[in-house]
């Protein structure tokens, strides 16, 4: 198999018509001018040196010198052997809380950036695993629909806020509901949930909506995120904080997590329940769990090594452009002077 690392350079190779189409009409207009001194045989005794087809020769090399040395920049590789490889995966889905009591301070910077840095740090962790994202708050969303592709993975990660649910709450239940619709249970592989919240669900059942999902053969893992004595919610504006969430009474209202709740749902959906905090993100654990999971194996071929070959271009350029160099544009006259086949008159 071949082909180019760089392939933006060989659109390049267009300008080689277009340097062949300018030496021919400037080669034209040098014979137009030369006819127009006289007699074409009497101008040719004039000029013994100049050569007609030598030019021709000497850009020829040079053009083809051009053409290789684009080449060898665009970089051609071969697929020089295949293997067949043999890749183990799960299914794995991220269900994130993205309510305003995710914006609390007890875990640093705020919750809600302390479970995006260790989803991050978790994608960078998968290898053949397929992951999905989910977010929830007074609704659940599907931010990112289960794939292979961690770069776009983490760049959907990256842009979640608290701002892309308008509707507040926090509804475990309807998100685990909308994770179960995501998967592909036709595949076989072992599936799981891995739900980042602080507990304060307040929408729906969601312990019957786990053991749905283990009834299912998909197990339900959960991490809590925050303190037992809680935090103040922050109001945030034009992304400046500008105080903090109160009650009809005017108190601040106390975000806390709410473990007992995170408990029952791990427990009903076959998971585990671990709590984060600064120092661990609680994820290790919770993928030692998922990687004793049933994990189907694909069969794929694909090319192991691709080797570069820029350098039989490069050299080729190389000689060429050496040939041009040692090639006159003008007739030898000793040469000119041997007749070996003109017969001598006696």
């Amino acid at each position: 198999m071949l082909r180019f690392a760089h392939t933006q350079f060989l659109w390049a190779l267009l300008i080689i018509p277009v340097f062949f189409i300018a030496f021919w009409a400037v080669s034209y207009w040098k014979r137009k001018a030369i006819a127009s001194l006289g007699d074409k045989e009497v101008v040719k005794l004039m000029m013994p040196q100049v050569s007609t087809t030598r030019p021709w020769w000497k850009f020829s090399f040079f053009a083809l010198a051009c053409a290789m040395l684009i080449i060898g920049i665009a970089d051609p590789q071969i697929g020089s052997k295949t293997e067949d490889i043999k890749r183990q995966g799960a299914d794995l889905m991220i269900l994130l809380d993205v309510s305003n009591s995710m914006l609390a301070q007890d875990l640093a910077p705020s919750r809600l950036e302390n479970a995006k840095r260790a989803i991050a740090q978790l994608i960078d962790r998968l290898h053949s695993d397929r992951i999905g994202i989910v977010v929830f708050a007074g609704e659940a969303y599907v931010q990112l629909p289960i794939t292979t592709d961690y770069s776009a993975a983490k760049l959907f990660l990256n842009t979640i806020s608290t701002d892309m649910v308008p509707t507040q709450g926090t509804a475990i239940g309807a998100a685990i509901d909308l994770g179960m619709q995501s998967f592909d249970f036709k595949n076989g592989t072992g599936k799981a949930m891995i739900i980042i919240t602080d507990g304060e669900n307040h929408e729906d059942n969601a312990v019957d909506a786990a053991k749905n999902a283990r009834s299912r053969d998909v197990s339900v893992h959960v991490v809590g995120v925050g303190s037992e004595a809680g935090a103040p919610i922050p109001v945030i504006e034009n992304g400046r904080q500008v105080g903090f969430h109160t009650d009809s009474t005017g108190q601040q209202v106390i975000s806390k997590l709410s473990e007992d709740m995170c408990k029952d749902i791990s427990s009903a959906g076959g998971g585990v329940y671990v709590r984060a905090n600064n120092a661990n993100s609680g994820l290790g654990i919770v993928m030692d769990q998922i990687n004793k999971m049933q994990r189907k194996t694909l069969d794929t071929k694909s090319f192991k090594d691709f080797e570069d070959r820029f350098q039989f271009f490069l050299g080729i350029a190389f000689v060429l452009l050496l040939v041009e160099f040692f090639i006159s544009g003008r007739k030898n006259m000793r040469l000119s002077a041997i007749k070996l086949f003109e017969v001598k008159k006696s």
